[in-house]
């Protein structure tokens, strides 16, 4: 067949991005904020549990990655063809959560409603934690599924996709994006920042 053009519409981006710079400080400065966290779960005896921080983006030690993860954020909106002239990429949330140091840890399949960009950046984790699995936004597609070949590189048919990461390791996406985090079997230590940003107009940000 000849003078074939392939257009792949409405795509859904995932940035994954490798910048270990942060993640000696930032794995410091999370320890107090883990530790608090376990101390109000003690109960539950470091099993079966997520322990979650509170504002991070408070803290000044986190500015110059904040100012990352805006950048970023920004680039990640305009490579999509955003016209971002009159908004202004505001930090919604930032935590630092940690699986439970037994296992048991787990998030359950969800998205961040309103959320124009979301993100992690993995502080501890190994090929024996619990890795981040997205879902196919679009409930069209899970109505015709087919099987799927045993080819990792092709992903356009997936109904879901696994990412392994490695410390130091930014992950992007639109906030509309399911993922989860399967249950945790407590082998290696995982530790990551979670963060959301929106899009508002400058005249309702001023």
């Amino acid at each position: 067949m000849s003078d074939l053009y392939n257009s792949v519409l409405f795509p859904t981006p995932v940035w994954d991005v490798y910048e270990p710079k942060y993640l000696k400080p930032l794995t410091k400065v999370t320890d107090s904020y883990i530790n608090e966290a376990k101390k109000r779960n003690k109960k539950h005896k470091d099993f079966c549990v997520t322990h979650h921080s509170g504002k991070l983006y408070e803290d000044p030690r986190f500015m110059e990655f904040i100012e990352i993860v805006v950048g970023t954020s920004y680039n990640f909106l305009d490579s999509q063809g955003f016209d971002l002239t009159n908004f202004k990429l505001s930090l919604q949330e930032m935590w630092v959560q940690e699986f439970a140091k037994k296992g048991g840890g787990s998030h359950n399949s969800h998205v961040h409603w309103n959320q124009h960009v979301s993100g992690f950046y993995f502080l501890k984790c190994s090929n024996k934690t619990s890795m981040p699995i997205f879902h196919d936004p679009r409930p069209g597609a899970l109505m015709t599924k087919l099987p799927i070949k045993n080819d990792k590189d092709l992903k356009m048919g997936a109904e879901s996709v696994n990412f392994d990461i490695k410390p130091g390791t930014f992950l992007f996406f639109p906030g509309y994006l399911t993922h989860e985090f399967p249950v945790d079997r407590g082998i290696d230590p995982f530790r990551f920042i979670h963060f959301n940003l929106q899009a508002i107009h400058t005249d309702v940000a001023k």
